[in-house]
């Protein structure tokens, strides 16, 4: 009991130091009246699509409820449809905390940028810390809750062993103790992964429709700035920085984090027992404090550079989380740690997989950097192809987001491939898999930190949209353009963790899957997995294809609304005083394209592996591993495609091959908006669609019988 409270306390921790973030952060001056008007307008929008897309996928998740509790009643469907909801509550509980922040930091940076860069930085970090904090607080405190509830409580562990043979007796049923770890902490996985998958489809929708609609009328049409306030949209695209980079990029991570904790313990409790199962958990909870730490490393100074101080404290929360691990390893799994017939040998072996995971998640972060960043040639040859059109721009991109894959691949084969060995080295005949699921929650542990760093992406644009609107002077915006400038940065690193650690988390459900129906291998001669493999493969493409063409239907209303009132409200585009555009019809459009346009790819991606499974649980073998390959490589593809030409964009803004008006932008303005829907949606919902598909294989087991 004791090792589980400290988890909890772990997590509590977390919380505290975001709480007090917060209560800072609404300490601040939030500026004139009208940044706190136009900070309102955000606000309001964004909670009013929150509140509608939950209950919107409540609906969902009720109906996934119910099917769990008749379907798998001899697996305890009913325990399990509790885990569920409360991983789907306390998920849509991170993302309402760090949205209701997020939306009140962004005039506070404004503000605080007419003072000076390190206090605008400590401002929107600060805000983006609390997301960051409440995501991991929220998740370590969920699975370690799931501990002490279903096997603590009930006296079923002792000296961290389970009790031989110990049953739970919950609402009348007799359910075995080890099915905790295999069934019902997936289950509360799962409600994680749901919420995640509506969050970034339907943020992802929202945001990028306004942002479209908001970049081709008024920067392409009408030639005015980014974030004027004489264009309708403008609040719109606001509220979709945060809505998808916020809310959706947090419940996407919060998604990512508890499965990589899941997935390595149910493998865990199978070879190691009660051990191998707390193992992962202590891990995340060692990185829970690591990170609330580092939040203290960030500090800028005058004339420096913000993105150095950021990456201080994520490189300062994984060094410390480091070296707490390894003494955690030694201390739980030493060598002699015997269960079901097996021992481990060499328990460094498991700290290098730790160590292994979490350094290729910065590696393929820092890949993603040098695909998308400004500082690098890549994004330089796209804006020196932007002198000759869309078309050079859209190839280039393209191109650069194809080559991309290989480094992020080569990174994460090499990651599997030493941790399988090093854990192979650890407890030989079963070490590896675990290994590599080790891995995994050594890639996120530091998971408190890095969505710290990605949130504080949209606080910094919403900042800037608010000096542009409250007509702040050329210094403030000066200052918010340089924060903003690194978060597009920070957050392509941030979907570089996200994506990486999705892969190896989903090859640790999909061998969880195997073991709980008794797959040993998937042979690709069976025509069932050829089958699979295809169909699986061609599933992330159609995906991606009902999100892209989600957001084109999404946008094209967006355009016809604000092509309408510069039409039809006089004055509106000269910007003449005291007129405004309709902001809340383009608000109330983007909504109820996104809540409308989300079903269908999400009820696709949960309901797909249910179907193929009932069919043929070798055919749902293949079919998981055609999506995890596909899929992984899409989001790589897409994410640094998009990310690439965006800041291709902003460098010719910044006075690159012409600045600001020449043909190269407005080319490069073509390029972006082509890449908006592949960084900010369908990008960034690959990473979820692989884990969701292999945590309902996992959950739903029970039902797949035939070969």
């Amino acid at each position: 009991m004791t090792y589980v409270l400290v988890a909890i306390l772990c997590s509590l921790v977390g919380l505290g130091t975001a709480a007090y973030y917060a209560t800072w952060v609404l300490k601040q001056d939030p500026g004139s009246a009208l940044m706190q008007k136009i900070s309102k307008h955000i606000q309001e929008g964004a909670l009013a699509f929150l509140t509608r897309e939950y209950r919107t996928v409540a609906i969902v998740l009720v109906a996934v409820a119910i099917a769990m509790t008749v379907f798998l009643r001899a697996s305890g469907g009913i325990v399990m449809a509790l885990a569920y909801l409360v991983g789907a509550v306390f998920s849509g509980s991170a993302g309402f905390i760090g949205l209701t922040i997020a939306t009140r930091a962004n005039s506070r940076t404004t503000h605080a940028a007419t003072k000076s860069m390190p206090k605008a930085l400590e401002v929107a970090f600060r805000g983006g810390a609390v997301m960051g904090l409440t995501v991991a607080g929220l998740g370590l405190l969920g699975v370690s809750l799931c501990f002490v509830v279903f096997l603590f409580a009930s006296g079923l562990v002792k000296d961290l062993e389970l009790v031989p043979g110990a049953m739970l007796s919950i609402f009348g049923m007799q359910i075995p103790a080890t099915t905790i770890f295999s069934d019902i902490i997936p289950g509360f996985g799962l409600g994680a992964s749901t919420i995640a998958l509506f969050a970034r489809v339907g943020g992802g929708i929202y945001t990028k429709a306004a942002d479209v609609g908001a970049d081709l009328v008024g920067k392409v049409e009408a030639g005015i700035p980014e974030d004027d306030p004489r264009n309708p949209a403008v609040i719109a695209d606001n509220v979709g920085d945060n809505v998808g980079d916020v809310a959706g990029m947090g419940a996407d991570l919060y998604e990512s984090y508890v499965g990589a904790i899941v997935a390595p313990l149910a493998l865990g409790s199978l070879l190691l027992g009660f051990r191998g199962a707390l193992l992962p958990l202590l891990i995340a909870a060692v990185g829970m404090i690591c990170s609330a730490i580092a939040t203290l490393f960030v500090r800028g100074k005058e004339g420096g550079n913000p993105g150095r101080a950021l990456s201080l404290g994520t490189y300062g929360a994984a060094i410390l989380t480091l070296v707490a691990c390894l003494p955690l390893v030694l201390w739980l799994v030493p060598a002699g740690t015997a269960f079901a017939g097996k021992s481990v040998v060499n328990p460094i072996g498991f700290f290098i997989a730790i160590f292994v995971g979490l350094a290729a998640g910065m590696a393929i972060g820092q890949a993603s950097e040098i695909y998308t960043s400004d500082a690098h040639q890549a994004v330089k040859k796209i804006a020196e192809a932007a002198k000759t059109g869309p078309a050079t721009v859209i190839l280039a991109g393209i191109a650069t987001g194809m080559q991309s894959t290989a480094a992020s691949i080569i990174f994460l084969v090499i990651a599997m491939g030493v941790s399988y060995v090093a854990g192979e080295w650890a407890m030989p005949l079963g070490g590896g898999i675990f290994a590599v699921g080790l891995s995994a929650i050594g890639m996120l542990a530091t998971t408190g930190i890095v969505v710290a760093v990605d949130a504080y992406g949209p606080i910094a644009d919403n900042a800037g949209g608010i000096s542009e609107m409250s007509h702040q002077g050329p210094e403030v915006r000066a200052i918010t353009d340089s924060l903003d400038s690194v978060g597009n940065t920070t957050a392509a690193i941030a979907k570089g963790f996200a994506i990486a650690s999705a892969a190896v988390t989903a090859l640790a459900y999909f061998q969880l899957y195997a073991t709980k129906v008794g797959l040993d291998r998937i042979d690709i001669l069976q025509s069932n997995v050829i089958i699979g493999l295809f169909i699986g493969g061609m599933f992330p493409f159609l995906f991606s294809s009902l999100a892209i063409n989600a957001v084109g239907r999404a946008a094209q209303a967006m355009i016809e609304e604000v092509r309408r009132q510069f039409r039809e409200i006089t004055g509106l585009r000269e910007g003449v005083e005291g007129v405004e555009g309709e902001y809340s019809k383009c608000v109330d459009i983007a909504t109820t394209a996104a809540l409308r346009e989300m079903i269908l790819p999400a009820s696709l991606a949960c309901a797909l592996p249910i179907l193929v499974g009932l069919y043929s649980k070798s055919m749902l073998g293949g079919f998981l591993a055609g999506s995890l390959i596909v899929g992984f490589l899409l989001a790589i593809f897409m994410a640094n495609s998009g990310g690439a030409w965006d800041n291709a964009k902003k460098y010719i803004e910044g006075g690159a091959m012409g600045g600001k008006g020449s043909d190269a932008h407005h080319a490069a303005v073509v390029g972006d908006t082509v890449g908006d829907p592949f960084k900010d949606t369908a990008g960034p919902s690959m990473n979820i669609l692989i884990k969701v598909m292999s945590v309902i294989a996992v959950v739903f087991a029970p039902l797949f019988t035939r070969g």
